[in-house]
This record gives structure tokens, sequence and C-alpha cells, in this order.
């Protein structure tokens, strides 16, 4: 019998000694079923501290078996927020924040505390989604068409073909129901992958610029500089991650 195949058969009769069962799937896809529509009666309702009886274990480190449940939990909310209408862009970005948080935590108790912040935070998000706007399906397939492409050129009618209209249409229909140009919704999108990459990476201003396809880098410059009123070189000195704990230190005062 191979090495791993008697660990399980061991685990499995401990498992059965101690009356240990993982977690029903039913209670659990019904928890992130909540958190997808929004319900944040039913979350508190269901929601169970990390680590509880029934979630196995991931690690003999307290700490770390912590970690790696909060890290599931946010990969699965983030994936059953997205398939319920959150912007993919939003819903990873909030999922690497929070992660970024958990690798920070020092205590069991900052992890428990930061996970139900988490849940609450998605759920709300969800929450708003859920009593919004709703698009039709042309424009929820050209947002996501722009999320996968952000990084190339990307044309008004490269976008129509992918949803087999006109891209005449697709513009009135598009600004119709968002409020604004296909167009501008691309450059906004793209500065605010510019604001996460310079928050959270070692990259230079002229490398993303280059990595999300602006023009030139003066064009970066002065597109980032429309919508956030600061330039990349600003924004990266105010907001980047060696600045965190100082932020936090002023906000706590």
């Amino acid at each position: 019998m191979p090495q791993s195949e008697k660990e399980l058969t061991y685990k499995a009769f401990l498992n059965r000694e101690y009356a240990f069962r993982h977690s029903p799937f039913e209670k659990e896809f019904e928890f992130y079923d909540c958190v997808k529509i929004g319900d944040t009666e039913g979350v508190k309702r269901l929601m169970t501290p990390l680590g509880s009886s029934g979630t196995g274990i991931l690690s003999e480190d307290p700490l770390k078996n912590l970690r790696y449940h909060f890290i599931v939990t946010v990969a699965m909310i983030t994936r059953f927020c997205v398939e319920g209408g959150m912007e993919m862009e939003s819903a990873y970005t909030l999922s690497d924040l929070y992660i970024l948080k958990a690798d920070k935590c020092t205590s069991p108790e900052e992890i428990h505390a930061l996970h139900r912040e988490a849940v609450l935070d998605f759920t709300v998000q969800m929450n708003r989604i859920a009593h919004g706007t709703i698009y039709s399906k042309p424009v929820i397939m050209t947002m996501d068409y722009i999320y996968d492409n952000l990084h190339s050129k990307i044309s008004e009618k490269d976008i129509a073909d992918h949803v087999s209209l006109s891209a005449s249409y697709l513009s009135r229909l598009f600004r119709r129901e968002v409020g604004v140009t296909v167009s501008t919704y691309i450059a906004v999108k793209r500065v605010e992958t510019a604001q996460n990459m310079l928050r959270y990476s070692d990259y230079s201003p002229l490398d993303i610029g280059n990595y999300l396809a602006f023009n030139s880098h003066s064009h970066f410059i002065s597109t980032f500089k429309k919508y956030t009123g600061m330039t990349p070189n600003e924004f990266r000195r105010k907001y980047y991650r060696s600045n965190w704990g100082e932020q936090t230190h002023k906000k706590s005062k």
C-alpha cells in the first residue's frame, strides 16, 4: 500500500474514533450563497470561526492553520461573488488585499477578526450590487473582455465581434447602461489596475504603463492624473505598501 494511502487510511480511522466530520457541504454552500446574494443576516447566522470543529487541519502550526483556512475561505468567497455579479477586478483586488493583511497577522485573534471583516465586507458589497443596476449580458461580456485584455490594445470592433453585435449598437447600449463610453471605461479600469500595481508591486511606473498598453509613458501619466489627481510617482510615494504601517498608525490616533 502506498505511503499516502496508508496516511489517508489512518486519518480516516482517527476521524471515526473521535467522531470527527468535515462540515456538511449543504451548510457550507448555503453560507457562500448568502455572501453571494448579500444576505448579511444569513451570513451572521451561518458563519463559523476559522479552524472550528469540522474544518480539517491544514497545518500543525495553529497560526498557519488559521491563515490557510482564511485564504481558502476568501478564495471561495471571491469566486462566488464574481459569479454573483461582482466585477472580477474588484473581487480579486479585494481578495488580494485581505490575503496580504492575513499575512501580516501575528495572532489567532487578529485572523479571526480579519475573517469577520472580510466576510461582511464582501457580503455588504454584494448587497449593494444586488440592489443596484443589473447589466445586460452583452454589457457584462464587454466588461469581462476588457478585464481580460487590459494588457493589450483593445478596439471597440474587437469587443463587438466578441459579443456578436455591431460596434455602433454596442457603444450605445454600453453608454446607456453603464453611463460612460467604452473607451472611458477601459481607461478607468486601466488606471484602477495601475493603482493596485503601484500599491502592491515593485514594478516601475514606466513598466506598469507599458504592461497596461498605454500609447506612451506621457499618455499613462496624463490619463492616471486625470482620474486620480496624482501622477503615478506621487501615488506610489503616498500609497506604496511600505507606508501601510505608518498610515494605519495615523488612523488609529
